[in-house]
């Protein structure tokens, strides 16, 4: 994406001196593509190495059960929510574009449909992370609730 970019920068500029096009409509939205790939399949990935940011005002001063609980409860009552509600609004959105296989307005410019396919899937990844981050979570709750009553 960097490398892109740079050359966007650079053929923009040089190419009046050389006296021919070095840029392109195609390696702008290639740019652009790029990121948004990288902003909505990095969300699961991020999320599956506890990369989020996190307000810790509260679970700074809590122990792993009560964050463990927070999570499961965060997890459920907001992600899991969040996740279906924009895998749902943009399904319609993602079928249109492709039964029209939806191409870019601009003269040059890319297909949109394989791009706005990755909208659900990664919202999808996401909740899939999420039910995996429940399941670790719940064990946390449970390895505590083992060690309190005696067997």
């Amino acid at each position: 994406m960097i490398i892109v970019g740079a050359w966007n920068v650079v053929g923009r500029h040089l190419g009046p001196l050389v006296g021919r096009n070095l840029s392109s409509n195609s390696l702008i939205e290639v740019q652009w593509y790029l990121f948004s790939l990288t902003f909505l399949l990095g969300g699961a990935w991020t999320m599956q190495r506890n990369g989020h940011v996190r307000v810790d005002v509260l679970q700074s001063r809590w122990g792993a059960r009560r964050k463990a609980l927070a999570n499961v409860v965060g997890t459920i009552l907001l992600l899991f929510p969040f996740c279906l509600l924009l895998i749902l609004s943009s399904w319609d959105a993602v079928h249109f574009s492709w039964r029209i296989l939806e191409q870019s307005p601009d003269p040059g410019g890319l297909p949109r449909y394989p791009l706005k396919t990755v909208l659900p899937l990664s919202f999808l990844l996401l909740m899939l992370q999420g039910i995996a981050d429940v399941i670790h979570n719940m064990e946390v709750i449970r390895s505590f609730e083992k060690k309190r009553k005696p067997w």
